[in-house]
């Protein structure tokens, strides 16, 4: 095994920024701390993939390792089990629809909803948001409850979901899914008073924001994009909703030659609040339970997401690195008297994590072709009470013990922990099935 350790000081915003060349199709929706295309690019190229075979990205999020496959004519499949991104990625990777079309009713909703505003009085354009309307329009008071506190605010709202009335219409038509688009990416970047770091957090509250013109223009980029890819389009590309944990057999025959992914890492980041809004206006969540039963299908990385019965650290009882680790934590704990419900499951969580991370490559061996290669994006991490946890080394020997062959771990990026006030590194676990 080998480190690559050259360029270590440059930066996350340029190591992780998208190019402008790679724009489109990825911009239509993306979390803000995905790893970038080129980073895609690379692994397909290293690992020489044809348009004979499968790659597959069994933690595909909002879908860059899909899209990128489609734009390299590499056949792909992604796995995911948070409804909401697997609709973005399901979206993204389909551009078989008339652009034109799509544009004609954008440009129809656009008009609707532009005068049902004025109607009520209301522009489009921002205002100090002090205008005296009442009967603004509000979600329900447990949806209310699901979403962080001041996510968004009333007058924005309100045009907001005007405007996904007019949408609605289209409910039952192939461009419906793109139409929705839009409107998530505009809500969350353009209309609501989120913002992005570590964790999603609320930033300046605007009393007012531009809405359908906001929308529009997403729509414009879209179908500018799928005009664009004549000949790409026909290309094999899916995302099936299921946890990667058990979900191999949801890819039927199909063998798979490479994975390119970047699985969740161990750290209090809860990835459901990263798009509980849109998740919630949209309908992908509509109550507490719902919320819960998304969270138990996702790898356990956090302690928000722990439940009674999690059982997945069986799978890593026997490795003492995990153990130690463990133990760790937990005498830090003591030492440092605390005593809160989730700095309490600290030693749980992490031995889940890697339970789970042990779980699904054991699955994935069900799939996979002889000499498959495998590129894990993964980062170390100290959120519990500062003890580092080596995510990448300990992945590594993990993978080792179910018969993968470890061929390096690449330097990806360093990035600034606020908890130790040092640099952590963000790793590629490079791994080789050779069939046995």
């Amino acid at each position: 095994m080998s480190t690559v350790t050259s360029e270590q000081e440059e930066k996350n915003s340029i190591k992780n920024k998208l190019n402008k060349s790679d724009r489109e199709f990825h911009d239509w929706y993306r979390f803000v701390l995905s790893y970038p295309p080129q980073l895609v690019r690379k692994y397909i190229e290293e690992f020489n993939l044809t348009e004979d075979d499968l790659l597959l990205d069994p933690f595909c999020g909002t879908g860059t390792t899909l899209v990128e496959a489609k734009l390299q004519n590499i056949p792909s499949v992604g796995m995911e089990a948070n409804q909401f991104a697997h609709f973005v990625s399901s979206v993204k990777i389909d551009w078989q629809i008339d652009a034109v079309a799509l544009m004609d009713i954008a440009m129809l909703i656009k008009d609707l909803a532009l005068e049902e505003l004025a109607n009520q009085s209301l522009s489009d354009e921002v205002t100090d948001g002090d205008l005296p309307i009442t009967n603004l329009r509000r979600l329900t008071s447990e949806k209310e409850k699901l979403i962080l506190k001041n996510s968004i605010s009333p007058l924005p709202l309100h045009k907001s979901l005007v405007l996904l009335d007019e949408i609605k219409r289209y409910e039952n038509t192939a461009f419906y899914k793109y139409l929705l688009l839009a409107f998530s990416h505009s809500l969350v970047y353009k209309i609501s008073n989120l913002r992005f770091g570590p964790e999603v957090g609320i930033g300046k509250l605007k009393k007012d924001a531009v809405v359908v013109k906001a929308w529009f223009e997403k729509i414009v980029q879209i179908c500018l994009d799928i005009q664009t890819s004549k000949g790409k389009d026909s290309v094999g590309a899916k995302a099936v909703f299921f946890d990667s944990r058990n979900g191999m057999h949801s890819l039927g025959k199909n063998k798979v030659s490479a994975v390119i992914t970047s699985p969740p890492y161990p750290n209090e980041k809860d990835y459901t609040r990263t798009t509980r809004l849109e998740s919630v206006i949209l309908g992908f969540i509509n109550t507490k339970d719902e919320l819960r039963a998304l969270k138990k299908t996702l790898l356990r990385s956090n302690t928000k997401g722990v439940y009674k019965g999690d059982n997945d650290d069986e799978y890593v009882k026997d490795f003492f690195q995990i153990s130690s680790i463990a133990t760790q934590i937990e005498d830090k704990r003591i030492a440092l008297g605390k005593t809160s419900g989730f700095e309490r499951l600290y030693p749980k969580v992490t031995k889940l994590y890697f339970g789970g991370i042990a779980r699904h490559l054991q699955e994935l061996k069900l799939v996979l072709k002889p000499n498959a290669q495998l590129a894990y994006v993964v980062g170390d991490q100290a959120s519990y009470l500062q003890v580092m946890i080596p995510t990448g080394k300990i992945i590594a020997d993990i993978a080792q013990s179910l018969g993968y062959e470890l061929v390096r771990i690449d330097l990806f990026r360093t990035r600034f922990s606020t908890a130790t006030k040092s640099n952590l590194n963000e790793e590629v676990v490079i791994l080789k099935w050779r069939g046995y």
